[in-house]
């Protein structure tokens, strides 16, 4: 009874960093969470325009507002509100009353924010275009004096190799057991 509860014991410890080395094989992609304003958050003075100059906001991003939850908000607007300040008829209202609002760009579009109450005469606005992730880079053509076929292999076999050895451990694992 001992010894099979130690090739059990053994087989799952196994079968466990099969696992592990398996997941850390698995490129990871994840979304970012974009501070709008960075340091000075979602207040007056700062050129939101500036802010957002430069920065690619991609399907599943999050943006963060900071603000004080007392005196502003957080309004998305269509584009003729945008450029009006009008807080009249928000699309949505993201302010909780924390001062901390996270809006999840699921869509990709134009979106455009303002803080109502005469914030965004102050310059309390953005406006972002939401995209999907590009492609990855293409290879190369390839030329018979080329290496970039025996490259592209090379590229892929850290997870190849991964792959066999999980499953060589998988079937050890299995093998002992029974």
């Amino acid at each position: 009874m001992e010894i099979l509860r130690r090739r059990v014991d053994g087989s799952v410890l196994l079968v466990a960093a099969a696992l592990v080395v398996l997941l850390a094989a698995v490129p990871e992609v994840s979304a970012t969470r974009w501070t709008v304003g960075g340091n000075m958050g979602w207040t007056t003075n700062v050129n939101y325009t500036i802010w957002a100059q430069g920065k690619h906001f991609y399907y599943d991003d999050w943006l963060f507002f900071v603000y004080d939850r007392n005196q502003m908000n957080v309004l998305e607007v269509n584009k003729t509100d945008y450029e009006n300040c009008n807080s009249d008829h928000p699309l949505h209202n993201f302010t909780t009353g924390a001062g901390r609002d996270v809006v999840h760009l699921n869509v990709t579009r134009p979106y455009y924010f303002i803080s109502g109450k005469g914030f965004c005469y102050g310059g309390m606005k953005l406006a972002i275009h939401v995209e999907h992730l590009p492609p990855p880079p293409s290879a190369s053509p390839l030329n018979e004096k080329s290496s970039a076929l025996r490259s592209t292999y090379i590229g892929h076999t850290p997870f190849f190799l991964t792959a066999v050895f999980a499953i060589a451990a998988l079937y050890e694992a299995f093998a002992q057991v029974w």
